[in-house]
């Protein structure tokens, strides 16, 4: 599939979305490959062997949402200046969301700005990150708060590598995929309660499904004006938790799965989602061991938190809410003591 990102000038750019085998890739240029070292491990010989290139050279960092920051982004780039990769050259991320962000946003400052590939690895970065240009680190006030929207030249996907993701790895990826389903389409929510996921090509189909979503958000608003803000859906109450966790406790799908759950809760609360319609979601992220719960320590500093989040303006907190299952709404508008009363509950 071709996946057209148009700009806020209304040009478009196009790049190819492959959901099938690696295919053998050729490039007249220097190509750098940025990996971790459990990706490494099990898929980088795989990479190489499909990469025909002037020449090629592995950057490896450290595995791990910790090591999503300023400093590692810095150490990619020291080795890409010791290769002396120049403006034509290429970088190709393998790996799942944190290789995809990082090496995106290295892109973007290298040489202010050259071409870079998505390879993902993971489920969640398969049907999410991989595909709209979102790109950045971490740091001590939050999550992704530092980066650029850059877009990839090309994202290969390939179901092969997801052989090797551990069982809580492919659970995580299962939350952002239950999260376009509930934000936009029911159709497509009703098919993953019953989706048997070791199935290739009922895997195949779910990913294209959620690339598909994706886009077409992205389509209408690249960098998150309007629109793209409802794909958060989940994210910034489990920005928090992550946040509060250090990043160490849970996987980023995981606390999505959740920030799912807090946010049904308020739209419970608002009577925007019935009761009904929250359980079958949570019977759905239980069905694939996600988890559910969360002890919030101190409710006010969780509050405080919300206002470190990408979408907060002007002091005012914004929410992506559900109406019922395949709805939407943005609200700025809940009172600090509803929102209170919901996160008083976990």
């Amino acid at each position: 599939m071709i996946v057209p990102i148009y700009l806020e000038n209304n040009t478009a750019i196009k790049y190819n979305v492959t959901i099938d085998t690696l295919p053998k890739l050729t490039y007249n240029r220097k190509v750098a490959i940025v990996t971790n070292t459990t990706v490494s491990a099990l898929h980088l010989e795989t990479l190489k062997s499909k990469i025909n290139a002037d020449e090629l050279f592995v950057v490896t960092v450290e595995d791990g949402e910790e090591f999503k920051n300023l400093a590692t982004v810095e150490s990619i780039l020291n080795q890409l200046f010791e290769h002396k990769l120049d403006r034509k050259s290429l970088l190709i991320a393998l790996g799942g969301g944190v290789i995809g962000d990082m090496t995106g946003f290295t892109a973007s400052l290298y040489q202010r700005g050259i071409g870079f590939v998505q390879v993902p690895t993971t489920l969640l970065s398969q049907v999410d990150a991989s595909v709209g240009g979102k790109t950045g680190v971490n740091n001590s006030y939050g999550k992704n708060l530092i980066g650029a929207f850059y877009q990839p030249e090309a994202v290969f996907i390939d179901t092969e590598f997801l052989k090797t993701l551990p069982k809580r790895e492919f659970a995580a990826g299962i939350a952002e995929i239950v999260k376009m389903a509930v934000m936009f389409d029911k159709a497509y929510f009703d098919f993953l309660m019953e989706a048997d996921f070791r199935k290739k090509a009922v895997l195949e189909k779910v990913i294209q499904r959620s690339v598909e979503l994706k886009a077409e958000v992205v389509n209408l608003d690249e960098k998150e004006s309007g629109i793209r803000a409802v794909l958060n859906y989940g994210h910034t109450f489990g920005h928090v938790v992550e946040n509060e966790t250090n990043y160490k406790t849970y996987l980023h799908g995981e606390a999505v799965a959740i920030g799912i759950m807090m946010v049904n809760a308020l739209a419970v609360e608002l009577k925007m989602m019935t009761q009904i319609e929250m359980n079958l979601v949570t019977k759905f992220l239980e069905k694939h061991d996600l988890p559910t719960k969360y002890e919030i320590k101190e409710v006010d500093a969780f509050y405080d938190k919300f206002f470190l989040d990408k979408k907060a303006a002007n002091n005012k907190l914004k929410f992506i809410l559900p109406q019922g299952i395949g709805g939407h709404m943005i609200r700025d508008d809940i009172s600090k003591d509803v929102l209170k009363k919901v996160l008083k509950a976990f």
